[in-house]
């Protein structure tokens, strides 16, 4: 029921309810604000624009007991929503924002213009009224889509940063690749070294690089392109576009390492999984996006495993 004071605060920012029985609370906010379409009040949720007991809740099944407090703003929701073709919010809670990111974009300024994502996230953190910034954690490529997770803010950051291999418990990419993969899967094993030009040389013996461990499975095959799953055990840079072209199957549509084949028009590497230990709950977070029906039409009418 609405608290008997709301009427006294119509010109204030929030409606505010109190909690007569125990219920989920989007259960609690469809009933109570009658006014309001379904679909309003989940985009209200999901834009941080619901506080509980003075504290922002997000989750639809958030139990609420008797006695506790919910507080709906009663601002424009467009504010509080990232609008970008470039990055979708997948989680996002106190301390992280994981996010899907779309091709043709940065993780993080390179140049005063440069379009990347930390700047989207920080004004989408401005636009929300969240005391907060984006601190960069770990990158994709400008051409490369999917998962990434940032920081909200320093130590966060820190924990996500130096105990990263020990959180972090799966990362997947999938890729198509050119030509028809050889074997179902395997692994591959190398040093990886860049020279003063940033290319990255492999080597079976050490270089001075750092190692770097590959585990591939193929998913689907024609004659003409693979569709790979590649599984990082370390995470160096570009470590699977050149894997990949050491097996003699570069990623299609890569201009550095690959060898001209681009069927789709676009750097054919999608980061499709990421799990890893919440750094400050240490909960388990597990996150899987769809494999780009564009990599997946390439192979329409083959089974994908």
């Amino acid at each position: 029921m609405r608290n008997q004071n709301e009427a006294s605060r119509n010109n204030e920012e929030f409606i505010y309810l109190q909690v007569n029985e125990e219920q989920p609370l989007l259960e609690f906010l469809l009933k109570s604000i009658t006014h309001e379409s379904r679909s309003k009040i989940k985009a209200t949720l999901k834009g941080r624009g619901i506080k509980v007991d003075g504290k922002v809740v997000t989750q639809y099944d958030y139990l609420l007991l008797p006695g506790m407090n919910v507080a709906v703003s009663k601002r424009k929701r467009d504010d509080m929503i990232l609008k970008s073709r470039y990055v979708k919010i997948v989680y996002e809670d106190k301390y992280i924002v994981v996010i899907e990111k779309n091709i043709g974009i940065l993780s993080m300024a390179a140049g005063h213009s440069s379009l990347n994502v930390k700047s989207v996230l920080d004004d989408y953190f401005h636009k929300s009224h969240q005391r907060c910034t984006a601190h960069v954690v770990h990158r994709l490529d400008r051409d490369t889509s999917g998962l990434m997770v940032y920081a909200k803010d320093i130590r966060t950051e820190q924990i996500l940063e130096h105990e990263w291999h020990d959180i972090v418990y799966d990362r997947r990419y999938v890729a198509v690749v050119s030509g028809e993969m050889e074997e179902d899967g395997g692994t591959i094993r190398s040093w990886l070294k860049d020279n003063q030009a940033y290319i990255t040389y492999s080597s079976q013996t050490d270089n001075g690089g750092k190692y770097a461990v590959t585990h591939f499975h193929t998913l689907a095959r024609t004659t003409e392109h693979s569709l790979v799953e590649y599984r990082l055990e370390t995470g160096r840079k570009n470590q699977i576009r050149v894997h990949s072209a050491d097996i003699g199957h570069p990623v299609c549509g890569d201009v550095k390492y690959g060898n001209g084949d681009n069927p789709i028009g676009r750097l054919c590497l999608h980061a499709y999984i990421l799990c890893f230990y919440h750094p400050v709950t240490g909960k388990p977070m597990e996150f899987e996006t769809v494999i780009p029906p564009a990599f997946k039409r390439l192979f329409s009418g083959r089974p994908v495993r």
